[in-house]
């Protein structure tokens, strides 16, 4: 191989040093000079003669093979996308699926277009890369957390209008009271603590939840409310808590705890449980009630009404 008018590189010129010092070494050995030559090369070059052998076969299949700028890469080849575009692909999955925009591989190929980091692969391996990045492609939940019903928006409003009305900068008007429900169990306790490396992390405290404890209080800016606090068994363990409680333990803890021990006028806020709602006895009936209660409630409330109506008229 001409080197005439190239750059020598640090490995040729090394190679040249190896072998000035073999020379120097072994011009007087005749031992040395009735090896053979692949033995030589190896000794003077300080590698070993199965490497020899097998740079001096490929050479002899391919000569141009010395003239390849770019070493051969052994075992597994080098993936077509980088790694370094985690991040960015994950950004972009994100921003899609925040925005609702169906994002599919070929949308994904144009984004890179787009970003200058086109690759040439096709859409499985694009998709092979998005799965080694965290990625996965199912099914996608639906969300509707803007479409709110008319009724809501107008029952969060009047909400917000009275607290407004009653706050006149930091002095309230009514004092604000604060309710609700919530469970703990039994065994419910923090699972790591300080223990000696003698005795080992052995605490004497029961297996398991335990039993489910379903708890009622209130609370003002003040703090906790004395004497308004319920706490009973629940009589299941699974399921939700609100399944336990009913309008007539909630009327009682309201008129015999709660309100007994707040002052006059207070202003209670509460949110929109099912048993937080009842309807009176005055109230119109309902499409589940029999057809001798509504005719019986529209005759007790001066409206005319034909013998003949239907339930549904």
């Amino acid at each position: 191989m001409a080197t005439q008018g190239r750059p020598l590189t640090p490995e040729f010129q090394r190679a040249i040093v190896l072998l000035k010092d073999y020379f120097d070494r072994t011009k007087d050995d005749v031992r040395e000079q009735g090896c053979p030559s692949t033995e030589r090369t190896a000794n003077a070059l300080g590698v070993g003669i199965a490497t020899v052998k097998r740079v001096m076969a490929a050479y002899n299949r391919s000569p141009d093979v010395l003239d390849r700028s770019e070493p051969m890469h052994r075992g597994r080849p080098p993936r077509v996308l980088a790694d370094s575009l985690q991040t960015m692909t994950r950004d972009y999955v994100r921003q899609a699926n925040q925005e609702g925009s169906h994002l599919t591989l070929e949308m994904f190929t144009e984004h890179l277009k787009q970003e200058g980091c086109e690759a040439n692969c096709s859409v499985r391996t694009l998709g092979r890369a998005l799965d080694r990045w965290g990625c996965t492609f199912g099914k996608g939940t639906r969300s509707q957390h803007l479409k709110e019903k008319d009724h809501v928006v107008a029952a969060r409003q009047r909400d917000l209008r009275a607290k407004r009305a009653n706050r006149q900068g930091d002095a309230v008007l009514r004092p604000e009271v604060y309710l609700d429900e919530s469970y703990v169990n039994k065994n419910h306790s923090n699972d790591f603590i300080w223990y000696s490396d003698e005795d080992g992390p052995w605490v004497q405290k029961p297996t398991g939840k335990g039993e489910r404890l379903l708890i009622m209080h209130a609370m003002t800016k003040r703090g906790w409310i004395p004497g308004a606090k319920l706490t009973l068994k629940s009589t299941r363990k699974t399921g939700d808590y609100h399944g336990q409680m009913h309008h007539d333990l909630f009327t009682t803890w309201f008129t015999k705890q709660l309100l007994p021990n707040i002052p006059e006028h207070a202003l209670i806020i509460m949110d929109n449980a099912p048993y937080h709602n009842a309807l009176s006895q005055h109230s119109a009936p309902t499409a589940t009630g029999k057809k001798e209660e509504i005719r019986s409630w529209f005759t007790k409330n001066g409206m005319p009404i034909r013998d003949d109506c239907l339930k549904a008229e």
